[in-house]
Protein backbone atom coordinates (compact mmCIF):
# COMPACT_ATOMS: atom_id res chain seq x y z
CA UNK A 1 0.00 0.00 0.00
CA UNK A 2 1.25 3.70 -0.82
CA UNK A 3 0.45 4.73 3.06
CA UNK A 4 3.32 2.28 4.03
CA UNK A 5 5.54 3.50 1.96
CA UNK A 6 5.39 7.47 2.33
CA UNK A 7 8.24 8.91 4.32
CA UNK A 8 6.29 12.52 3.90
CA UNK A 9 3.07 14.06 3.47
CA UNK A 10 1.84 15.25 -0.01
CA UNK A 11 0.62 18.04 1.51
CA UNK A 12 2.82 20.02 2.96
CA UNK A 13 0.94 23.15 3.81
CA UNK A 14 0.74 23.55 8.27
CA UNK A 15 -2.56 22.98 9.25
CA UNK A 16 -5.01 25.49 11.14
CA UNK A 17 -4.55 24.47 15.35
CA UNK A 18 -7.30 22.23 16.16
CA UNK A 19 -9.95 23.65 18.61
CA UNK A 20 -10.83 22.84 22.38
CA UNK A 21 -13.41 20.69 21.59
CA UNK A 22 -11.26 17.94 19.60
CA UNK A 23 -8.74 18.67 22.13
CA UNK A 24 -11.20 17.53 24.46
CA UNK A 25 -12.68 14.37 22.70
CA UNK A 26 -9.63 13.11 22.50
CA UNK A 27 -8.86 13.54 26.07
CA UNK A 28 -11.77 11.37 26.73
CA UNK A 29 -10.80 9.04 23.78
CA UNK A 30 -7.46 8.42 25.98
CA UNK A 31 -9.19 6.83 28.73
CA UNK A 32 -9.71 3.93 25.99
CA UNK A 33 -6.07 3.41 25.27
CA UNK A 34 -6.08 -0.03 26.61
CA UNK A 35 -9.13 -1.36 25.36
CA UNK A 36 -7.93 -3.34 22.25
CA UNK A 37 -4.47 -4.05 24.32
CA UNK A 38 -2.16 -6.94 22.27
CA UNK A 39 1.38 -8.41 22.47
CA UNK A 40 1.79 -7.48 19.03
CA UNK A 41 1.32 -3.78 18.80
CA UNK A 42 0.32 -2.64 22.60
CA UNK A 43 -1.17 0.45 22.94
CA UNK A 44 -1.26 0.98 19.12
CA UNK A 45 -5.04 0.60 18.54
CA UNK A 46 -6.21 2.47 21.36
CA UNK A 47 -3.76 4.78 20.86
CA UNK A 48 -5.04 5.67 17.30
CA UNK A 49 -8.49 5.54 18.47
CA UNK A 50 -8.04 8.46 20.36
CA UNK A 51 -6.06 10.41 17.96
CA UNK A 52 -8.32 10.38 15.17
CA UNK A 53 -10.39 13.16 15.98
CA UNK A 54 -7.31 15.41 15.76
CA UNK A 55 -5.96 13.42 12.10
CA UNK A 56 -9.10 13.79 10.32
CA UNK A 57 -8.63 17.51 11.08
CA UNK A 58 -5.49 17.88 10.20
CA UNK A 59 -4.80 15.77 6.98
CA UNK A 60 -8.13 16.72 4.44
CA UNK A 61 -5.93 14.88 1.85
CA UNK A 62 -7.10 11.08 2.26
CA UNK A 63 -3.69 9.94 1.47
CA UNK A 64 -2.25 11.63 4.19
CA UNK A 65 -4.73 10.54 6.28
CA UNK A 66 -4.40 7.34 5.67
CA UNK A 67 -0.73 7.67 6.07
CA UNK A 68 -0.73 9.16 8.84
CA UNK A 69 -3.11 6.17 10.35
CA UNK A 70 -0.82 3.55 9.35
CA UNK A 71 1.92 5.37 11.21
CA UNK A 72 0.17 6.03 14.07
CA UNK A 73 -0.33 2.12 14.50
CA UNK A 74 3.29 1.22 15.31
CA UNK A 75 4.06 -0.36 18.27
CA UNK A 76 3.39 2.06 21.74
CA UNK A 77 3.95 1.32 25.17
CA UNK A 78 3.56 3.90 27.67
CA UNK A 79 1.61 4.81 30.78
CA UNK A 80 -1.99 5.79 29.83
CA UNK A 81 -1.94 8.49 32.41
CA UNK A 82 1.00 10.41 30.68
CA UNK A 83 -0.46 9.40 27.05
CA UNK A 84 -1.76 12.55 26.57
CA UNK A 85 1.68 14.06 26.70
CA UNK A 86 2.92 12.03 23.92
CA UNK A 87 -0.80 13.01 21.82
CA UNK A 88 -0.38 16.77 22.09
CA UNK A 89 3.79 16.42 21.30
CA UNK A 90 2.41 14.47 18.03
CA UNK A 91 -0.10 16.36 17.20
CA UNK A 92 1.92 19.52 17.12
CA UNK A 93 4.24 17.75 14.46
CA UNK A 94 1.16 16.57 12.62
CA UNK A 95 -0.05 19.61 12.46
CA UNK A 96 3.33 21.12 10.94
CA UNK A 97 3.24 18.13 8.27
CA UNK A 98 6.49 17.15 9.79
CA UNK A 99 7.94 14.05 8.25
CA UNK A 100 6.90 10.76 8.84
CA UNK A 101 10.34 8.91 9.96
CA UNK A 102 10.76 12.13 12.52
CA UNK A 103 6.93 11.59 14.00
CA UNK A 104 7.86 7.82 14.64
CA UNK A 105 10.89 8.97 16.24
CA UNK A 106 9.77 11.20 18.64
CA UNK A 107 6.53 9.41 19.77
CA UNK A 108 8.86 6.31 20.56
CA UNK A 109 11.18 8.07 22.26
CA UNK A 110 8.49 10.20 24.43
CA UNK A 111 6.77 7.39 24.82
CA UNK A 112 8.55 4.82 26.59
CA UNK A 113 9.83 6.38 29.13
CA UNK A 114 6.82 7.89 30.97
CA UNK A 115 6.11 4.14 31.26
CA UNK A 116 8.37 4.17 33.86
CA UNK A 117 7.90 7.59 34.99
CA UNK A 118 4.21 6.87 35.50
CA UNK A 119 4.32 3.45 36.91
CA UNK A 120 7.31 4.43 40.14
CA UNK A 121 4.64 8.07 40.22
CA UNK A 122 1.25 6.24 39.98
CA UNK A 123 1.29 2.49 41.08
CA UNK A 124 4.03 2.75 42.90
CA UNK A 125 2.92 5.78 45.06
CA UNK A 126 -0.39 7.69 44.53
CA UNK A 127 -2.53 4.46 44.40
CA UNK A 128 -1.03 2.59 47.15
CA UNK A 129 -1.13 5.38 49.69
CA UNK A 130 -5.10 6.17 48.25
CA UNK A 131 -5.50 2.67 48.58
CA UNK A 132 -3.92 2.47 52.02
CA UNK A 133 -6.01 5.82 53.41
CA UNK A 134 -9.05 4.70 52.19
CA UNK A 135 -8.99 1.30 52.73
CA UNK A 136 -9.09 1.49 56.61
CA UNK A 137 -12.01 3.98 56.31
CA UNK A 138 -14.15 1.10 54.47
CA UNK A 139 -12.35 -1.40 57.11
CA UNK A 140 -14.47 0.86 59.74
CA UNK A 141 -17.68 0.40 57.48
CA UNK A 142 -17.44 4.09 56.21
CA UNK A 143 -19.24 4.56 52.71
CA UNK A 144 -16.50 7.56 52.24
CA UNK A 145 -13.88 4.89 51.75
CA UNK A 146 -14.03 3.64 48.26
CA UNK A 147 -15.88 6.86 47.33
CA UNK A 148 -13.11 9.03 48.26
CA UNK A 149 -10.62 6.41 46.51
CA UNK A 150 -12.85 6.94 42.63
CA UNK A 151 -12.72 10.47 43.56
CA UNK A 152 -8.75 10.95 44.11
CA UNK A 153 -7.18 8.23 41.90
CA UNK A 154 -10.00 9.58 38.99
CA UNK A 155 -10.10 12.88 39.63
CA UNK A 156 -5.95 13.09 39.54
CA UNK A 157 -5.95 10.85 36.31
CA UNK A 158 -8.38 13.57 34.58
CA UNK A 159 -6.78 16.68 35.49
CA UNK A 160 -3.69 15.28 34.48
CA UNK A 161 -5.01 13.96 30.84
CA UNK A 162 -6.59 17.23 30.35
CA UNK A 163 -3.38 19.60 32.17
CA UNK A 164 -0.68 17.10 29.96
CA UNK A 165 -2.90 17.47 26.67
CA UNK A 166 -2.85 21.28 26.35
CA UNK A 167 0.81 21.76 27.80
CA UNK A 168 2.46 19.36 25.06
CA UNK A 169 0.33 20.40 22.49
CA UNK A 170 1.01 24.11 23.16
CA UNK A 171 4.87 23.47 23.66
CA UNK A 172 5.53 21.10 21.03
CA UNK A 173 9.26 19.54 20.29
CA UNK A 174 9.79 21.63 23.76
CA UNK A 175 8.16 19.47 25.34
CA UNK A 176 10.61 16.75 24.37
CA UNK A 177 13.99 18.52 25.76
CA UNK A 178 12.59 19.40 28.83
CA UNK A 179 11.03 15.94 29.80
CA UNK A 180 13.96 14.63 28.44
CA UNK A 181 16.56 16.51 30.82
CA UNK A 182 15.17 15.85 33.93
CA UNK A 183 13.37 12.06 33.11
CA UNK A 184 16.04 10.05 34.87
CA UNK A 185 16.12 12.31 38.06
CA UNK A 186 12.45 12.61 38.65
CA UNK A 187 12.01 8.29 38.07
CA UNK A 188 14.67 8.04 40.88
CA UNK A 189 12.84 10.25 43.39
CA UNK A 190 9.23 8.74 42.91
CA UNK A 191 10.81 5.46 42.72
CA UNK A 192 12.65 5.74 46.03
CA UNK A 193 8.85 7.19 47.15
CA UNK A 194 6.93 4.20 46.04
CA UNK A 195 9.27 1.92 47.64
CA UNK A 196 8.76 4.06 50.99
CA UNK A 197 4.84 3.63 50.85
CA UNK A 198 5.73 0.48 50.07
CA UNK A 199 7.52 -0.79 52.94
CA UNK A 200 5.00 1.46 55.20
CA UNK A 201 1.70 -0.62 53.59
CA UNK A 202 3.47 -3.87 54.51
CA UNK A 203 4.63 -2.93 58.00
CA UNK A 204 0.64 -1.81 58.49
CA UNK A 205 -1.11 -4.20 56.88
CA UNK A 206 1.22 -6.92 57.19
CA UNK A 207 2.28 -6.45 60.68
CA UNK A 208 -0.93 -8.09 61.77
CA UNK A 209 0.20 -11.79 60.68
CA UNK A 210 2.07 -12.99 64.38
CA UNK A 211 3.13 -16.36 65.66
CA UNK A 212 0.24 -17.86 67.94
CA UNK A 213 2.92 -20.06 69.01
CA UNK A 214 4.08 -20.22 73.18
CA UNK A 215 6.34 -23.05 75.02
CA UNK A 216 5.41 -24.01 78.28
CA UNK A 217 9.12 -23.57 80.06
CA UNK A 218 7.90 -25.14 83.23
CA UNK A 219 8.30 -22.01 85.37
CA UNK A 220 5.17 -20.28 85.09
CA UNK A 221 4.53 -17.87 81.98
CA UNK A 222 5.15 -19.65 78.61
CA UNK A 223 7.87 -18.52 76.31
CA UNK A 224 5.82 -16.35 73.67
CA UNK A 225 8.16 -16.89 70.08
CA UNK A 226 6.52 -13.55 68.70
CA UNK A 227 7.77 -11.33 71.23
CA UNK A 228 11.44 -12.50 70.71
CA UNK A 229 10.62 -12.11 66.39
CA UNK A 230 9.62 -8.56 68.15
CA UNK A 231 13.05 -7.83 69.44
CA UNK A 232 14.86 -8.90 66.56
CA UNK A 233 12.75 -6.94 64.09
CA UNK A 234 9.31 -5.74 64.69
CA UNK A 235 6.80 -7.13 61.29
CA UNK A 236 9.98 -9.72 60.62
CA UNK A 237 7.26 -11.97 59.62
CA UNK A 238 5.49 -10.10 56.96
CA UNK A 239 8.90 -8.75 55.75
CA UNK A 240 9.48 -12.58 55.17
CA UNK A 241 6.67 -13.16 53.74
CA UNK A 242 6.80 -10.15 51.15
CA UNK A 243 10.33 -10.96 50.79
CA UNK A 244 9.30 -14.65 49.68
CA UNK A 245 6.74 -13.19 46.99
CA UNK A 246 9.49 -11.30 45.47
CA UNK A 247 11.69 -13.98 44.88
CA UNK A 248 8.61 -16.31 43.79
CA UNK A 249 8.02 -13.75 41.11
CA UNK A 250 11.55 -12.27 40.47
CA UNK A 251 13.68 -15.32 40.17
CA UNK A 252 11.22 -18.21 39.84
CA UNK A 253 8.94 -16.34 37.45
CA UNK A 254 5.47 -16.90 39.78
CA UNK A 255 2.22 -14.90 38.99
CA UNK A 256 0.53 -12.64 41.51
CA UNK A 257 -2.75 -15.14 41.24
CA UNK A 258 -0.31 -18.23 42.38
CA UNK A 259 1.00 -15.77 45.41
CA UNK A 260 -2.26 -15.22 46.28
CA UNK A 261 -3.44 -18.50 45.94
CA UNK A 262 -0.03 -19.78 48.31
CA UNK A 263 -1.01 -17.24 51.13
CA UNK A 264 -4.11 -18.83 51.16
CA UNK A 265 -2.93 -22.19 51.78
CA UNK A 266 -0.12 -21.02 54.27
CA UNK A 267 -3.22 -19.25 56.52
CA UNK A 268 -5.40 -22.27 56.13
CA UNK A 269 -3.26 -24.73 57.18
CA UNK A 270 -1.51 -22.13 59.80
CA UNK A 271 -4.98 -21.57 61.42
CA UNK A 272 -6.15 -25.31 61.40
CA UNK A 273 -1.97 -25.75 63.60
CA UNK A 274 -2.49 -23.15 65.38
CA UNK A 275 0.54 -21.44 64.02
CA UNK A 276 -0.66 -17.66 63.62
CA UNK A 277 -2.27 -15.73 66.66
CA UNK A 278 -6.06 -15.32 66.53
CA UNK A 279 -9.28 -15.57 68.83
CA UNK A 280 -10.09 -19.45 67.41
CA UNK A 281 -9.79 -22.65 68.28
CA UNK A 282 -7.14 -25.00 66.25
CA UNK A 283 -8.97 -27.82 64.75
CA UNK A 284 -5.71 -30.03 64.59
CA UNK A 285 -4.18 -30.60 68.80
CA UNK A 286 -1.19 -29.55 68.85
CA UNK A 287 1.60 -29.08 71.44
CA UNK A 288 1.72 -25.56 71.84
CA UNK A 289 -0.47 -22.99 73.23
CA UNK A 290 -1.91 -20.50 70.89
CA UNK A 291 -1.69 -16.68 71.90
CA UNK A 292 -4.93 -14.85 71.25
Amino acid sequence: MESNAMTSYKDTTPAARLDKQTLNKMVWRSCQLQAAFNYERMQSAGWLWAMLPGLEKIHTNKDDLAASMTHNMDFLNTHPFFVTFVMGIVLSMEQQKTDIQTIRSVRISTAAPLGGIGDALFWYTLIPITAGLTANMAIDGSIMGPILYFVIAFGVEMVLRYALMYWSYNLGLTAVKMMTANAKAFTHAASVLGVFVVGALISNYGGGTKLGISIANGEGDPIVIQNYLNMILPCLIAFAFTMMCYVLIKKKNWTPVKCIALFLVIGIVGAAFGIWAGSYTPLVPVPWSVVA
